[in-house]
């Protein structure tokens, strides 16, 4: 296997994109309606001088990273441009190295520098990680192959300095034999305010746009088999909720699987189970209590840790997401009885495939079924949806939460020549309606063979960078 090729990053500059929800997308105590969209352009260098350009975009989410009360939405922004800034600041001072020796040289830094500035593990690993998918990007442009190709023969030099954990595994091995498939199933997210039946919106507050507003609507137009249910950690309005969702599911879809998200909602392992246990006891969540493969981060992040949840994992597996703010969370929750993580590409591209690398290695040394999945934090159409699926797919997800293309009118706030191109460039993966790019689930899957074979990380299609805002982010000139 050839060496990893050495780069630096040698320029950096962010741009913006407000975004407003068609539907509000409530998730825990937060209700988002609006937010704004970064997307990064980095060059690199190698050794010989040749030079490229990477990209990547995420959506600056507030009341998720940071669920500070006295914060402000924009007080959350600016705590993730920091991130950004501190990012690339120390990226572009590391010199020359692989890809991954660039982000194992200052990932502890960074954090230790986010702190310094109170700015927890989550934000710091925003910033960190988006630079991370710009400079993948540009390597596997630089050499012509697409993030698969780039990981399978482990271009970007990844190694476990930044998991010792993983002494003794067999990491290229692992890298080598990972297959992404053409086709994932979409996870369909049913927020705390969304409608349920189409009848329970009242006829004034219907936007009449095309796409479906309530989930009804939703397993009609997609197909659905897949769905993300929130709970709010109050049980008697959870239950009451729960079964009005999973009679309309149950009446609708002949075989179905469900994930519960508590987002934090719940103050300890206690509160949980007993959530469990009165749908356990539901006659009418029979079928719907059957078809749930796990619960996610139902723990307030400040207590997840604190004690150990086994006796809850017996009921239903349970899986960190608010609380993987570091490289070694899942260690940490392993040790206390959790027996998953999520993956979402705002935490870190090299930190999802580390962490796949340790399911396989604990799977096989424990004989205990570990897992990742797929999940959401309202990726956008276009540059930021297709990376995060094609990491999804690298891992080998089979199913991923997918909330963007609901609650928000597809790339909404594009250019529509923007939009265009994705679909063109990206046709299986997009649908156009009236100028707009949307996704294209047909019988509850999203075809994605183009994500994984476009050069560079997931698009062959470049955002237009004339149409954004400049970002009041300061990396070192």
């Amino acid at each position: 296997m050839a060496d990893p090729l050495n780069i630096r990053l040698v320029e950096a500059r962010a741009f913006e994109r407000p975004v407003r929800l068609r539907l509000p997308f409530r998730f825990g105590a937060a209700t988002l309606r609006e937010a704004r969209q970064i997307f990064l352009r980095v060059r690199i260098e190698d050794a010989a001088g040749r030079s490229t350009y990477g990209m990547a975009a995420e959506l600056m989410v507030p009341k998720w990273f940071d669920k500070s009360p006295e914060l402000s939405n924009g007080d959350n922004e600016n705590q993730l441009r920091r991130s950004l800034t501190l990012a690339l600041d120390s990226l572009q001072g590391a010199g020359l190295g692989s890809a991954f020796a660039l982000h194992a040289v200052v990932e502890t830094e960074h954090h230790k520098r986010a702190a310094s500035e109170r700015l927890n593990g989550l934000v710091a690993s925003f910033g960190l990680a988006l630079a991370d998918r710009a400079i993948i990007d540009a390597v596997c442009r630089m050499e012509g192959i697409s993030v698969a190709q780039a990981v399978q023969a482990n271009r970007f030099g990844i190694d476990i300095s930044t998991a010792p954990d993983l002494t003794g595994f067999d990491l290229s091995m692992f890298l080598s034999s990972l297959q992404p498939s053409s086709h994932i199933a979409a996870r369909h997210t049913v927020g705390l305010v969304d409608a349920i039946a189409t009848g329970d919106i009242a006829e004034e507050d219907r936007l009449n746009d095309g796409l479906p507003e309530s989930l009804e609507q939703a397993i009609d137009a997609y197909g659905l088999t897949f769905f993300k249910v929130k709970v709010s950690g109050d049980p008697v309005a959870d239950i009451d909720r729960l079964c009005r969702v999973a009679g309309l599911i149950d009446s609708k879809v002949p075989d179905y699987s469900v994930t519960l998200d508590g987002n934090e909602q719940f103050s300890s392992a206690e509160a949980v189970a007993d959530l469990l246990m009165r749908i356990k006891a539901a006659p009418r969540l029979a079928r719907f209590a059957a078809s749930i493969l796990f619960v996610e981060q139902p723990i307030a992040r400040a207590h997840a840790f604190e004690k150990p949840v086994s006796a809850l994992a017996a009921f239903k597996p349970v899986e960190i997401d608010e609380s993987d703010a570091t490289m070694d969370a899942f260690i940490t929750a392993r040790g206390l009885g959790y027996d998953g993580i999520s993956s979402k590409s705002c935490k870190g591209f090299y930190r999802s495939l580390l962490n796949r690398a340790r399911v396989a290695k604990w799977t096989a040394e424990d004989g205990r079924a570990y897992f990742m999945s797929g999940e959401d934090l309202t990726t956008q159409a276009g540059l930021a949806v297709q990376q995060d699926l094609a990491l999804a797919a690298l891992i080998g997800m089979t199913h991923i939460e997918r909330n963007g293309h609901h609650y928000v009118d597809g790339m909404a706030g594009a250019p529509l020549a923007e939009q265009a191109a994705f679909a063109a460039g990206h046709s299986d993966l997009y649908r156009l309606h009236d100028g707009r790019a949307r996704l294209a689930i047909k019988g509850g899957r999203i075809a994605i063979a183009s994500v994984i074979g476009a050069v560079g990380l997931g698009s062959s299609v470049e955002p237009d960078w004339g149409a954004m805002e400049p970002s009041p982010v300061a990396p070192k000139a």
